[in-house]
């Protein structure tokens, strides 16, 4: 599988990686998770993001591969105790959160800690990034990051406090292209997709009742690409390739338990970059359709 040098942290990333979101809040067991990154793992995956708050991800991860550790690039994410609903953004939240999770994931120490969806205000404190600092300098964190989108991601970047951006970029969020990605390529900073196949909303032939879908589905059905065509595996394809060839994005996270759909999408992308035309034609259709609030989805 291709990899990319992960900006300024000098990482090389797969294109590929695992996102520990679908582990935790979809409830798979644990011989699910060891076959799905074990298999992962073996096909070249290096790269496994998670979250303190994804329910018991970093347990069923650490309980998984913590034993191959040199074979992966682990990140997690801080600033929601146990919810999104309860934020933890001080110092000592940080550091306590930090951890858990480590204890959590068997190791002593994680390649990334980022900031979980952040707020500018929040950012401006100042609090929460000398928190991150002070874990890279105690040698439990070898990068530092920020997770998140629109104003705040901005802002986040421009502080140069950062090695590394997680932000949304599919088919169907396409804000951070313009806005985020060439900041961020300028700061050097290694770039994270999160949620590249748009959460699939495609799949959903009327509007779907997770809430965390509906607005790419309603996007979906309004920007009326010409490749959505009834055929879903065509669909995931282009919309994986789409992501993949979007300037400055080095590694899209993916979450599963379908222990072969990883594998699937492996075989995806190393078809390679969409062609310039391919590529352009999704970029001309969202410019044209595109409401100005169509803002990067947390």
């Amino acid at each position: 599988m291709e990899k990319r040098v992960f900006g300024k942290t000098g990482m090389e990333v797969s294109v590929l990686g695992f996102g520990g979101a679908e582990i935790g809040f979809e409830g798979a067991s644990a011989s699910t998770v060891r076959e799905i990154l074990s298999a992962a793992l073996d096909a070249g995956l290096n790269v496994i993001d998670t979250a303190e708050c994804y329910m018991d991800s970093e347990e069923l991860i650490g309980e998984a591969v913590s034993s191959r550790r040199d074979d992966y690039y682990l990140f997690t994410k801080c600033g929601h105790k146990w919810t999104y609903s309860e934020e933890a953004w001080g110092a000592l939240d940080i550091a306590e959160s930090l951890e858990r999770s480590l204890k959590r994931l068997k190791t002593d120490y994680v390649d990334l800690l980022q900031l979980h969806s952040c707020s500018k205000k929040i950012l401006q404190k100042g609090d929460c990034i000398k928190a991150l600092e002070k874990a890279k300098q105690e040698g439990k964190v070898r990068a530092i990051g920020y997770s998140g989108d629109g104003e705040d991601a901005v802002y986040a970047i421009k502080t140069g406090a950062f090695d590394v951006l997680q932000t949304s970029c599919s088919i169907a969020d396409q804000e951070c292209i313009e806005k985020l990605l060439p900041l961020a390529g300028e700061k050097g900073m290694g770039v994270i997709a999160k949620r590249p196949i748009a959460n699939a909303a495609w799949r959903s032939t009327s509007r779907p009742q997770n809430i965390y879908i509906q607005p790419y589905w309603e996007r979906l059905k309004e920007l009326k690409y010409d490749f959505i065509n009834g055929n879903p595996e065509t669909v995931g394809e282009t919309a994986l390739r789409f992501t993949l060839s979007c300037p400055n994005v080095h590694t899209m996270i993916v979450g599963t338990t379908k222990p072969t759909r990883w594998l699937e999408n492996a075989k995806i992308v190393d078809q390679g970059n969409l062609s310039e035309a391919e590529f352009e034609a999704i970029r001309a259709r969202w410019k044209k359709v595109a409401r100005e609030e169509w803002t990067g989805q947390v």
